[in-house]
C-alpha cells in the first residue's frame, strides 16, 4: 500500500508510515490509507491490536504543508482529512504509537490518537501550528489539554515549544519512555496487548475514550482551525516556513 507498509505479527498489526524524505508528513493520501487499513483491521477477528510508528527515525513531521498552503476555509469545511482522522479516533481495538524523531502538529495528533504511546529518546514533540498562522486541527488541543494540563498544554500550543521525551514523559504525554528507539519495547508491549481478552480490551477503551473525550471542545477546535485558513497571518506563516525566516505577522 503506497506510504504505509503492513506487517503481520499473528494477533497484532504494525503499520508503518513510509514517506521518509518528508519526515513521513501526513498527506491526504497517507491518512486515507490509514484510515482504510484501521478500519478494515476493526473488523477482522484475527487482529487484535495495532501498532503505529514511521520510518527511518521519524515518526510523522507534521501534516504536508503544500496540501493546506492554498485552502481556504470552505475547502478545509469539506475536507475529506476530516473523516480520515474520524476513522483513524473510530478504531475500536487497542493502538499504540512507537514515537522516534519527530512528531509535529499532525504526527503528534496522531500519536495523541493511540491508547498508549511509547517515546524513544529521540521523540521530539510539539504543535507548532501557531508558528504557521494556524492552531492544531485534529484533536491536538484538547487531548493534549486532557494529558498534561492547562499551562502545559497553553505552553507548547502558544509558543510551538518542541518538547523532548523526557520532557514528554515527565508531564504525562506518553506512558513509557524507552532507551534507545520506541520501536523494540512498543513490539513486545503491542503483542502483550493482543494476548489479552479481546472483548475486554475493546470495552475497557470505549469507556477511557467516552469518558475523556465526551465533553471537549473537539468542534470549537475544528471551527477555529477552518476560519483561520483565510487569513493573511496563514499565509505569511507558510511564507515564512518556508524561506525559513521569522514570519511578521498582522493579526489579519
Amino acid at each position: 500500500m503506497e506510504n504505509l507498509i503492513l506487517t503481520h505479527h499473528g494477533a497484532w498489526l504494525q503499520i508503518t508510515l513510509n514517506r521518509p524524505a518528508v519526515k513521513n508528513a501526513l498527506n491526504t493520501a497517507t491518512l486515507a490509507a490509514l484510515a482504510q487499513v484501521l478500519g478494515d483491521a476493526a473488523t477482522d477477528p484475527n487482529i487484535r491490536a495495532a501498532l503505529i510508528h514511521g520510518a527511518d527515525g521519524n515518526f510523522a513531521a507534521g501534516a504536508d504543508i503544500s496540501e493546506i498552503e492554498h485552502k481556504t476555509s470552505a475547502e478545509a469545511a469539506t475536507d475529506p482529512r476530516k473523516a480520515h482522522w474520524a476513522s483513524i479516533r473510530a478504531f475500536p481495538k487497542p493502538l499504540i504509537a512507537a514515537v522516534d524523531g519527530f512528531a509535529l502538529g499532525g504526527g503528534l495528533e496522531l500519536a495523541l490518537m493511540a491508547d498508549l504511546m511509547v517515546l524513544g529518546e529521540t521523540a521530539k514533540l510539539g504543535l507548532p501550528e501557531t508558528n504557521l498562522g494556524l492552531i492544531p486541527g485534529a484533536g491536538g488541543t484538547q487531548r493534549l489539554l486532557a494529558l498534561i494540563g492547562r499551562a502545559r498544554a497553553s505552553r507548547m500550543v502558544l509558543t510551538g515549544e518542541i518538547i523532548d521525551a523526557a520532557t514528554a514523559h515527565a508531564w504525562g504525554l506518553a506512558a513509557y519512555l524507552s532507551t534507545g528507539s520506541a520501536l523494540t519495547e512498543a513490539m513486545t508491549l503491542t503483542a502483550k496487548i493482543a494476548n489479552r481478552a479481546p472483548l475486554a480490551l475493546q470495552a475497557a477503551k470505549a469507556a477511557l475514550v467516552t469518558g475523556d473525550e465526551a465533553q471537549r471542545a473537539f468542534p470549537q477546535e475544528r471551527a477555529a482551525f477552518e476560519s483561520l485558513m483565510d487569513t493573511a497571518d496563514k499565509a505569511e506563516g507558510i511564507a515564512a516556513f518556508r524561506a525559513k525566516r521569522k514570519p511578521d505577522f498582522k493579526g489579519a
